[in-house]
């Protein structure tokens, strides 16, 4: 583990990466990112799986057979995400034990295309823990308002689970509830409230990129100055209210009977606009408790030029909050924003999905014509 990542680490912000594919648990790429550059945990979505089962020969075989066995796309394409996910689970098995399960996790996500349908989310999570079957497994999916009611029923049943597209400080409010709902659950049934684990997926870099696009349009001397200050604030904000829920009765109630807390995670974590520090969204919201998942891009870049300055998040609350105050003064409407976001969430990573089924049926067409000439 090199300096900066160590020092990261012991700031209590857990190094993820926001990459998996056959090609990196063959070769030994992830083996090498957990042992040498202290990665403690995976997140994966369809994008990713996407480009990686187009551009990898690595999956050839189980295409063939999945074609052999007449194995339709949908059900091919969930075949073949978990196979890659139970493995780099198997890959960070030492790191979960290591924590004693706080890290070590690698995550599955559900089919956005059920983010507006509360029973379909809770269905399918119930049958991608079943299918990876192992401890160290999130079941990823929307913090929609729909979605609310499976993380409280996932939880409940002993399921740990990734919440993602989390943008607006209201809806992450609602995910805390709904995971204090879910560990109480828990307990009620029994569980062993310390072998359920749960991650609150906040999205970073996206807001900027939202935001800042409304404030060129409005193109004042003080819209220019807000530029790329959003995300950043927003996210801070975010800890505040962790922080807040953690120091109330329900939370520590449910701490006392062996539950572990949900922690935020910085999502979207790679610098789109150039003109910004490729490290800023992981430096600047550096607090204990936090887990940042980076692309490898980023996760170099921290490596390798990435200045930490200790604590960055507390004592900005004043600050962060009188920005997205300015922001709504400038005209930019700091709820439309997060709104459009959670919007174009859905949407992406739907269109994503439709990607990875046309790529896997493409996949399987190929293999069967081959099968047919052999």
């Amino acid at each position: 583990m090199t300096g900066t990542l160590e020092r990261l680490a012991g700031e209590g912000v857990a190094p993820w990466l926001d990459d998996l594919s056959r090609e990196r648990l063959v070769s030994g790429g992830l083996s090498r990112l957990v042992n040498e550059q202290g990665v403690v945990g995976i997140t994966s979505n369809p994008t990713i799986f996407d480009k990686a089962i187009g551009s990898g020969l690595h999956y050839d075989a189980q295409i063939t057979d999945l074609a052999r066995r007449g194995v339709g796309v949908a059900e091919a394409a969930r075949l073949l995400t978990a196979y890659d996910v139970r493995w780099a689970c198997d890959a960070l098995r030492g790191v979960h034990e290591a924590t004693h399960g706080v890290d070590g996790r690698v995550s599955i996500e559900v089919a956005p295309q059920l983010a507006r349908d509360t029973m379909a989310t809770l269905a399918e999570t119930r049958d991608l823990w079943w299918l990876v079957d192992r401890p160290n497994l999130f079941v990823k999916f929307p913090a929609t308002r729909q979605g609310l009611g499976a993380i409280s029923a996932a939880l409940a049943e002993g399921i740990s689970v990734n919440v993602t597209l989390i943008f607006s400080l209201d809806r992450y409010d609602e995910v805390i509830s709904a995971f204090l709902a879910g560990m109480e659950g828990a307990r009620a049934a029994g569980r062993d409230l310390s072998s359920i684990a749960s991650v609150a997926s906040f999205f970073v870099s996206r807001v900027d990129t939202e935001t800042d696009n409304r404030l060129d349009k409005i193109g004042s001397s003080q819209a220019r100055t807000l530029r790329g200050r959003a995300a950043i604030a927003n996210a801070r904000l975010a800890y505040r209210q962790f922080e807040k829920a953690r120091a109330g009765d329900r939370w520590r109630a449910l701490e006392a009977d062996g539950m572990r807390p949900q922690r935020p995670l910085w999502a979207s974590t790679g610098v789109k606009d150039p003109a910004f520090d490729d490290t800023r969204y992981v430096v600047e919201l550096v607090a204990p408790d936090i887990v940042s998942t980076m692309p490898e891009a980023t996760l170099r870049a921290v490596e390798d030029h990435g200045e930490l300055r200790g604590d960055t998040v507390h004592g900005t609350y004043a600050e962060s909050q009188q920005i997205l105050d300015d922001l709504d003064v400038a005209g930019v409407s700091y709820h439309d924003v997060v709104a459009t976001l959670e919007e174009d969430g859905i949407r992406k990573f739907s269109d994503s999905w439709r990607d990875v089924f046309g790529t896997v049926e493409k996949e399987l067409r190929t293999a069967s014509s081959k099968g047919r000439r052999a």
